[in-house]
């Protein structure tokens, strides 16, 4: 039997990517294999993200360039999945007829049997919150060799109801994963060549399946022979517990580059995001993660322009990101997410947001520009992950996240090694492999 053929194109997060896996091994147990053209394609997926501005509209445009695949071939079955999913349901097939099914991030492993009663040209919706665990219902995944770096889903969901994000309605309350679980599945990863696993979740640092917290997981994972390296994303400032401080100090293979989201600088608007925590709060936690691990590299997101913003709450930013001083951030001009509190109080004009963003953009390209130039002449540790552009050359990633180029014989994807850096580039280090 001839296989059928899958396309999905993802949206947004590394959740959504881990997620995107989890579909394509899903119906691959049902005879389909992942193509990458829509073209190919007996079926079209659409993994989608809400969180960006206009994200519904940018999922229908899409669906309309499918238009003329789905005329010329009528038994092509298209789909969309994800955070989109969620908030739109049913008016997706009401806006786009040529859609089959519809289904939310909560009910993925049932995606098969949604496919199967699209088979009589019936419509099928499912975004349900389930309450059985999505992932005990999702087929083993196949035992083919895996590249060097994984992600891994540990929790879904967030309870802390940020006034700008979507979230709280479109991935539901917050979830773990029993640690068992989680430790079956990082051990199969291992055995298939995986040497780095980041750890997903919406607010991952409020992990509960096992009795430590996160850092009780982190411990546990850490004695899996093989696995050299763990990161985490997203994080919440009021959820990093006294263990996963610890932690940064007491686990090697705990890398030490921390995304840590704080959003805004002023308190005045930290308090209209309902982010629950303040300026000097996100300071204290700073100083005290480098006094665990002094060398940690941190990572931040921003959104300038949030509703009632003057310059002066935009200055308190640009002061926290002075102070902090971030080796890469996320920054986004606020936009209106329906149905979130922050959508409808007095909006900022666009135009004020542009300034605020090149301004803070700016600050920030100075500031990873500045650390990863210090890092010149150090020695790093670098995971290869594949070949460079040039012959011979072999790129990885540092403890620190840094791209990392190296031009030497006999690396190869999976090799952890010490490189010194010798030269910083705009968006990389190259350097040369230490004597082993």
């Amino acid at each position: 039997m001839s296989l059928k053929k899958l396309f999905i194109k993802t949206y947004g997060c590394q959740m959504n990517v881990y997620d995107s896996e989890r579909m394509a091994e899903a119906m691959g147990g049902e005879g389909y294999d992942t193509v990458s053209s829509p073209e190919e394609a007996d079926m079209i997926l659409l993994n989608t993200c809400h969180i960006r501005e206009k994200a519904a509209e940018k999922v229908y445009s899409e669906l309309g360039r499918y238009k003329g695949l789905k005329a010329a071939n009528p038994d092509l079955k298209i789909g969309v999945a994800g955070c989109v999913a969620q908030a739109e349901g049913a008016e997706i097939m009401r806006r786009q007829p040529m859609v089959d099914l519809v289904v939310g991030p909560q009910s993925y492993h049932r995606l098969p049997d949604l496919v199967s009663r699209t088979h009589n040209g019936a419509k099928a919706l499912d975004t349900d919150f389930p309450e059985e665990d999505k992932f005990e219902h999702l087929n083993a995944r196949p035992k083919a060799k895996r590249g060097p770096t994984a992600f891994l889903t540990v929790q879904e969901g967030c309870d802390k109801f940020c006034a700008f994000c979507v979230v709280p309605y479109t991935r539901g309350a917050e979830v773990s994963r029993p640690a068992e679980r989680i430790m079956t599945e990082a051990r199969d990863l291992v055995e298939r060549g995986v040497r780095e696993l980041t750890l997903l979740g919406q607010n991952v640092n409020a992990y509960h399946g096992h009795e430590g917290g996160l850092a009780g997981l982190i411990r546990q994972l850490a004695t899996i022979d093989g696995l050299e390296r763990i990161r985490f994303t997203t994080s919440h400032p009021n959820d990093m517990d006294d263990a996963l401080i610890a932690a940064y100090g007491e686990c090697e293979k705990l890398m030490p580059y921390l995304h840590l989201p704080v959003q805004a600088g002023s308190d005045k608007i930290l308090k209209r995001m309902n982010r629950s925590h303040t300026r000097d709060q996100y300071f204290a936690l700073i100083e005290r993660l480098r006094a665990a691990r002094p060398d940690l590299h941190l990572s931040g997101d921003f959104i300038v322009g949030f509703p009632e913003e003057t310059e002066e709450d935009f200055r308190d930013t640009l002061d926290l990101i002075e102070t902090v001083k971030y080796g890469s951030a996320f920054s986004f001009k606020y936009s209106e997410r329906p149905g979130t509190p922050a959508a409808e109080r007095p909006q900022v004009p666009e135009d004020e947001k542009d300034d605020r963003l090149y301004r803070l953009q700016a600050l920030l390209k100075t500031q990873q520009q500045e650390l990863q130039d210090a890092m010149v002449g150090r020695e790093v540790s670098v995971l290869f992950e594949k070949a460079g552009r040039l012959p011979g050359q072999m790129v990885g990633k540092s403890e620190y996240l840094h791209a990392v180029h190296v031009t030497a014989d006999g690396i190869a994807p999976g090799d952890l090694a010490r490189v010194r850096i010798d030269a910083s580039g705009p968006n990389s280090l190259s350097g040369v492999l230490e004597p082993r």
